[in-house]
């Protein structure tokens, strides 16, 4: 399947959503200050993967 330039960019913000979500989860693992930030940043990169994943099925 091939992407049109519109789900490419949809997947590359996406992708740089995840980074950004990863570095900050890294950070928020070091400073335990709050243990649900680190399960929402967990389940934001998984939102993220899960829409990426949707749009490479379309």
């Amino acid at each position: 399947m091939t992407l049109n330039k519109k789900q490419k960019k949809q997947i590359d913000v996406l992708r740089q959503k995840i980074q950004k979500q990863r570095q900050l989860l890294s950070a928020a693992k070091q400073q335990t200050d709050d243990p649900a930030e680190i399960e929402q940043f967990q389940k934001e990169i998984a939102d993220h993967e899960a829409a990426i994943e949707k749009i490479k099925s379309e």
